[in-house]
C-alpha cells in the first residue's frame, strides 16, 4: 500500500509540475510580447494601411494585414468545412465499419496532419507556377486550405467515432433518410465542430510560411482574388528584419493583435463547445 501511495503520489507531483510549467511558458511568451508591444499598439496601428516610408519607422498601420488574414482564413475556411465534412460523414456513416478504404483514409489525414506547413508552402507554390498563377489572395487561400483541411478532417473522425453507433440505425429505423439522419449527426457533434474549426482558424491564421510564396504581399487591401494579399505574420517578419528600432517594436505590436486573435478564438472555442453540448441528446 505504501509503495502504490508514494507512486500516486508521485505522479501526481509530476502533473502537476508539468501543468506549471507549460502555463508558466504561455504567460512568459504572452508577456514578452505584451511587454515589448504594448508601447507601440495605437488605434493607428489597427485603422490605417502603411503610410510611405512605414518600415523607416513613418506613419501608418497594419490594416492591410489584419484583412488580409481574415480574407484568407475565411476562404480557406468555407473551402476546408466543404470538402473536410463530407469526407469524414462518408468513412464513418456510408462505409462499413473498419472498412479498408476508410482506415486508409485516416492513415493519409495523419500523414497530411504532420507535414510541415513550409512543404505546403512549396507546393503551392508549384502548384501556382504549373496553373501560370501570380502570388496572390486565391492562392493564399487554396494553401492554407490544404494546410488546415487534414486538422479538422482528423479533428472532425475523431469526435464523430465517439458518437453512439447506434444512433444512426435508430434514426433510419424511424424512417428519416440518410439526409436527416445526417443532420441530427451534425448538430450532435457541433460542438465537437465548433471546437476544430476554431482551432484549425487558429493554426491557419498564425502560419507564414504557407503565405509567404503564395499570397505574396502588399501594402494594400486586396480588391480581387487575382491580386496578392498581406498577412499579420508576413507584416512581423518584414517589421523585425527592419533596422529601424521603432519598427521592429511595432512588430511586436503586430504580435499582440495576433495573439489577441488566436486567445480570442481559443477562448470562443470553449464557449461555443458548452453552448452546443446542451443540444447533445
Amino acid at each position: 500500500m505504501n509503495a502504490k501511495k508514494y507512486e500516486e503520489g508521485f505522479f501526481k507531483i509530476l502533473m502537476i509540475g508539468s501543468a506549471v510549467i507549460i502555463m508558466s511558458v504561455l504567460i512568459f511568451i504572452i508577456g514578452t510580447v505584451v511587454y515589448k508591444g504594448l508601447p507601440s499598439l495605437n488605434w493607428d496601428m489597427i485603422s490605417k494601411l502603411p503610410g510611405g516610408g512605414f518600415y523607416l519607422g513613418k506613419e501608418g498601420g497594419v490594416l492591410n494585414a489584419i484583412i488580409g488574414s481574415i480574407y484568407i482564413v475565411a476562404g480557406s475556411l468555407v473551402l476546408s468545412i466543404f470538402l473536410s465534412i463530407p469526407v469524414v460523414m462518408y468513412i464513418n456513416f456510408y462505409l462499413r465499419k473498419n472498412s479498408l478504404f476508410a482506415n486508409i483514409t485516416r492513415f493519409t489525414f495523419d500523414i497530411l496532419f504532420g507535414i510541415p506547413s513550409i512543404v505546403y508552402g512549396a507546393f503551392g507554390f508549384a502548384l501556382m507556377v504549373y496553373l501560370g498563377m501570380r502570388s496572390s489572395l486565391l492562392g493564399g487561400i487554396i494553401t492554407v486550405a490544404m494546410l488546415i483541411m487534414p486538422i479538422m478532417m482528423r479533428s472532425f473522425d475523431e469526435v464523430t467515432r465517439l458518437l453512439s453507433r447506434e444512433l444512426p440505425d435508430a434514426l433510419l429505423s424511424l424512417g428519416a433518410t440518410r439526409f436527416e439522419m445526417t443532420r441530427v449527426i451534425l448538430r450532435q457533434l457541433m460542438p465537437g465542430i465548433v471546437t476544430a474549426i476554431l482551432l484549425a482558424v487558429g493554426r491557419g491564421i498564425g502560419d507564414a510560411a504557407t503565405v509567404l510564396f503564395t499570397a505574396g504581399y502588399t501594402d494594400n487591401i486586396p480588391q480581387s482574388l487575382n491580386q496578392p494579399a498581406a498577412t499579420l505574420p508576413l507584416s512581423i517578419f518584414f517589421q523585425l528584419g527592419s533596422p529601424v528600432e521603432e519598427v521592429q517594436n511595432r512588430a511586436y505590436a503586430s504580435a499582440v493583435i495576433l495573439t489577441a486573435i488566436i486567445l480570442i478564438l481559443s477562448f470562443s472555442a470553449r464557449y461555443f463547445s458548452s453552448k452546443f453540448a446542451k443540444h447533445k441528446i
